[in-house]
C-alpha cells in the first residue's frame, strides 16, 4: 500500500516510509491511496473469527509488503492482550469500553501497533528515531508505555501544565528509560503547534529522524478501526441500526471508525459528540471550518481547537459537505451536562463512567431523540479513575484504584519544563549532542 500527501505536492511513500516519517514532506498527513472493502464473507463469518483474525484482515491491505504477514500477526497479538467489552446501558444504549489495556486509554490499541512496527522497521537501523508527540491527557501515557524500551526509539511527550488530571501526568512522567516528558506552559494547541514546528525546522530535521505518535501517524491512527468490528461482533445479532458516538478531540478516533465503515463495516452513522471544543459541531451548522484557541474542560482529552484527523475525514468523503454530513452528526456539551450524565448514568444505570464518556453518552441521548430506532454505542475511551476528582465529586463515592493505577501513583515524577519552541529544540538538539 501507498499513501499520499493530503497536500498533494510531496511524492507518494511506502507503509514503512509513512510510519517513520509521520507526516509527509510538504506537511500533509498521509492517507491511503486505496481501500479495498472487505468481502462479504467476511461479515458473514465474524462470528467466528477471533479479535486477531479479525483485526488481521482489516488492517492488512494498509500494511503489506512492508510488514509480512507472520510479523503482523505477531504484532496483532501483542497488541490486543486485552479485552473491549460491550456493555448494556439501556434499551438503545450500549457502550464499549476501551479502558482495559495497560494505561486504561483507547490509546493503548495505536501506541501498541504502531511502537512494535517502528520497532520491526529500525531493528536494524542504526540511527535512532525520535518519536515527538503532544497529548491533551491519555496519549502521552499509551505512547509512553507502549515505546518504554524500544530498541532505537526515544520519545518526547509535550503536555500542558496542570491541565492533565494527576493520575495521567504520572503515566507519562514516571517511566524513564527512553521517555522524556516536557511539561508545557500553555494549552493542547501549544503543544502541538510546537510539535508541527519542530516537523518544519530543517535543522532539526537534518540532524535528526523525528516522528510523530499522534493521531497524525498512519500506524496510531488506523489500529483503531479494531474495535468497531469488535463492538460489531458482539451486536450486530441482536442489534440492528448501529450507531457510534465517539469522544472527539483530535478526531483520530471517529476517523478510524469511518475507514472501518468504508472496508464495509455496517456502520449506519457517526457521532463526534464534543465538549465546549466544538470546531465541527459548528462546522456541521454553518459550512464554516474556523479554527480557535482550545477551552480547557473536565474531559480534557478532548480540549482541542484545531482537530488535525478532520482533513482525513473530509477525504474519506471526498470532501463532499453533504455525503459527510449524510455520515456524521455532532452535539457540543458543558461541563454542567456532562457533571449531570456522569449522575445519570450512576444512578439510573449504575454505570461508572468517565467524563469522556459521558460526553458520547449525551451525543447518544441527542441522537436518538430523532432517531428511535437506532442503537446507540458510546465509546467509554478511560477508565474512571483517570479523572477521579471529577467523577467522585459528581457520584459521590469513592472508587478503587485498579493495579495499573496503582503501578504509578508512588512514582517520582521527572519533567522537563518549558514555555516555548526554542525550549523544545534545546531539548532535542541537545539530546543529539
Amino acid at each position: 500500500m501507498n499513501y499520499y500527501s493530503l497536500n498533494k505536492t510531496a511524492p507518494n511513500s511506502s507503509f514503512k516510509e509513512a510510519v517513520i516519517k509521520g507526516i509527509a514532506p510538504d506537511k500533509g498527513l498521509y492517507f491511503p491511496e486505496s481501500i479495498s472493502p472487505l468481502p462479504t464473507s467476511f461479515f458473514d463469518n465474524i462470528d467466528s473469527l477471533s479479535y486477531e483474525e479479525i483485526a488481521f484482515q482489516a488492517i492488512e491491505q494498509f500494511v503489506s509488503p512492508d510488514i509480512p504477514e507472520t510479523v503482523l500477526k505477531t504484532i496483532i497479538e501483542e497488541t490486543l492482550s486485552f479485552d473491549f467489552p460491550v456493555v448494556n446501558i439501556s434499551e438503545n444504549i450500549s457502550t464499549l469500553e476501551l479502558f482495559h489495556g495497560p494505561t486504561m486509554a483507547f490509546k493503548d490499541v495505536g501506541a501498541r501497533f504502531m511502537s512494535r512496527c517502528l520497532g520491526y522497521f529500525n531493528q536494524d537501523n542504526t540511527k535512532e528515531v525520535t518519536v515527538l508527540v503532544a497529548t491533551s491527557g491519555d496519549t502521552g501515557g499509551a505512547v509512553a508505555n507502549g515505546f518504554l524500551g524500544v530498541k532505537g526509539v526515544n520519545v518526547v511527550i509535550l503536555y500542558p501544565s496542570g491541565k492533565v488530571s494527576d493520575i495521567q501526568e504520572k503515566q507519562l512522567t514516571t517511566l524513564k528509560q527512553n521517555i522524556t516528558a516536557l511539561e508545557v506552559d500553555g494549552v493542547f494547541d501549544d503543544c502541538q503547534d510546537m510539535v508541527k514546528q519542530a516537523f518544519l525546522d530543517d535543522e532539526l530535521t537534518s540532524n535528526m529522524q523525528l516522528t510523530s505518535a499522534n493521531s497524525i501517524n498512519v500506524a496510531r491512527w488506523l489500529p483503531q478501526m479494531f474495535y468497531f468490528f469488535f463492538a460489531y461482533k458482539q451486536l450486530h445479532n441482536t442489534h440492528k441500526n448501529i450507531v457510534f458516538s465517539v469522544p472527539s478531540g483530535n478526531f483520530g478516533n471517529i476517523c478510524a471508525g469511518m475507514m472501518a465503515q468504508q472496508l464495509g463495516l455496517p456502520i449506519q452513522h457517526f457521532i463526534a459528540s464534543n465538549n465546549e471544543n466544538n470546531v465541527v459541531t459548528e462546522y456541521l451548522s454553518s459550512r464554516s471550518y474556523q479554527p480557535k484557541p482550545s477551552v480547557q474542560t473536565i474531559s480534557n482529552a478532548m480540549d482541542v481547537g484545531n482537530p488535525s484527523n478532520f482533513i482525513r475525514i473530509q477525504e474519506i468523503y471526498k470532501n463532499d459537505f453533504e455525503t459527510l454530513k449524510s455520515n456524521l452528526s455532532s452535539y457540543s456539551f458543558s461541563d454542567d451536562q456532562t457533571r449531570k450524565a456522569l449522575k445519570e448514568l450512576y444512578e439510573t444505570y449504575n454505570y461508572v463512567a468517565d467524563p469522556h464518556g459521558a460526553v458520547g453518552y449525551l451525543g447518544c441521548k441527542a441522537y436518538l431523540e430523532e432517531h428511535p430506532n437506532a442503537h446507540c454505542v458510546f465509546l467509554e475511551t478511560a477508565h474512571p479513575t483517570k479523572f477521579l476528582d471529577v467523577v467522585v465529586s459528581v457520584i459521590d463515592k469513592n472508587i478503587a484504584l485498579p493495579a495499573q493505577i496503582k503501578a504509578v501513583m508512588d512514582q517520582k515524577k521527572v519533567a522537563i519544563s518549558i514555555t516555548n519552541y526554542q525550549d523544545l529544540k534545546s531539548v532535542l538538539l541537545n539530546a543529539i549532542a
